[in-house]
């Protein structure tokens, strides 16, 4: 099922969960990082590109323009370079990064999940949902996951390596360019939300993913404008990570993926527990939602009769009110099982349940809308399927 936000941990389950905790398997990638691309550049270094190609340094601007401001990522398109100019500016600054592979749509087509192939042959997925006032971006940050969540598919794959910066800009430019030119059902429209929750861990590529988001928050020429409340960033719960992010002194969403209120279940489901417990990742949160002004996502997957005891459900809410006080949303995602999957969804009024138990210890919680069941649109199971 794909969702309005898509997790890391929302995806296949391979296996029972291990009556022993997981070690952490940070696979070292295995292919090269991609040729560099304009998206991967500032704007003094776009401009340096350019002269170096022995071009004038305003064509830089007007590239920009085409690029961030126009969604055109050709420069054989590109109408107001010169046609002589265009194939050493494709040269320069833009090499083929991704192609897709195939699209699939769900919800009357308003669901659209893509795969991608990048230029190493590694496989990636994005997924674009619309809905009546909005349209959002689930973008992938690394091609695979090491986290090893035991029921995510991306975790099972394994690592393949970072994404570059151009790489998470690029699915940003394609979903862009789909909703302005009515690709998805609806008509044309805009691109107004991202989630950083596709494939891979973003606070795990950390540089690339900040400067993917400067250019995706920044105004045209320099970036394409959307507001960083607009863009949540999710973990599994890299503490450190999370203040450095608070530091950056920027306003998106944090998610958090619990899934757990316990350290004992929580180091099987989501292994970095063992490095961070479930106190030291809220109070990372919490530093967070002081210094962005902006509430906490907790995001549950719910696992019929593993973590959705009203025990757990008390506990979460008691952690959370503690912790975050009244800047925490619970977001109950029921688990997103894949043929042949141990696990299950919880059932209707289990999840009711919990969502009351929460609740009465003052958080507000919810069960999250699902989508596109009929395309595997959870993380990683496309690449999969195509694998």
């Amino acid at each position: 099922m794909c969702v309005d936000v898509l997790l890391p941990a929302v995806g296949c389950n391979n296996g029972p969960i291990m009556a022993e905790p997981v070690k952490l398997q940070f696979r070292a990638p295995v292919r090269g990082m991609p040729p560099t691309h304009m998206a991967d550049l500032t704007d003094e270094e776009i401009t340096t590109a350019v002269k170096d190609a022995g071009l004038p340094g305003f064509r830089a601007n007007q590239i920009a323009r085409q690029y961030y401001g126009r969604l055109e990522g050709d420069p054989g398109a590109m109408t107001d370079l010169p046609e002589s100019l265009r194939d050493t500016v494709r040269q320069a600054l833009f090499p083929t990064l991704m192609s897709p592979v195939r699209h699939i749509s769900c919800d009357d087509g308003q669901t659209r999940k893509t795969l991608w192939r990048l230029h190493d042959d590694t496989l990636l997925e994005s997924v674009l949902m619309r809905y009546p006032d909005r349209a959002t971006l689930c973008i992938s940050s690394q091609a695979g996951c090491g986290m090893a969540c035991p029921f995510c598919a991306t975790g099972q794959g394994g690592l393949d390596r970072n994404l570059s910066t151009a790489e998470i800009v690029e699915q940003v430019r394609a979903a862009a360019r789909a909703m302005r030119d009515g690709e998805v059902e609806g008509g044309e429209g805009r691109l107004s939300n991202i989630v950083f929750m596709g494939m891979g861990e973003p606070l795990a590529n950390y540089r690339r993913v900040i400067a993917a988001i400067r250019r995706i928050t920044s105004p045209a020429p320099g970036g394409f404008g959307i507001s960083q409340r607009s863009i949540t960033v999710s973990t599994v719960g890299l503490a450190p990570a999370i203040r450095r992010l608070a530091d950056e002194g920027m306003h998106m969403r944090l998610a958090v993926s619990l899934h757990c209120p316990d350290d004992e279940l929580r180091n099987t489901l989501v292994p970095v527990n063992n490095r961070w417990s479930v106190d030291e990742v809220l109070d990372a949160a919490s530093y967070y939602a002081d210094a962005s002004g902006r509430r906490v996502s907790i995001e549950y997957a719910l696992i019929k009769e593993v973590n959705d005891q009203p025990w757990r459900a008390d506990l979460l809410g008691k952690k959370l009110r503690r912790k975050l006080g009244n800047r925490v949303h619970v977001n109950l995602i029921p688990l997103n099982p894949t043929p042949g999957s141990q696990w299950d969804a919880s059932p209707r009024p289990v999840q009711e349940e919990f969502v009351r138990r929460v609740t009465e210890q003052g958080v507000a919680c919810t069960v999250r809308d699902t989508r596109g069941q009929e395309i595997a649109a959870a993380c990683g199971q496309l690449a999969a399927e195509e694998r």
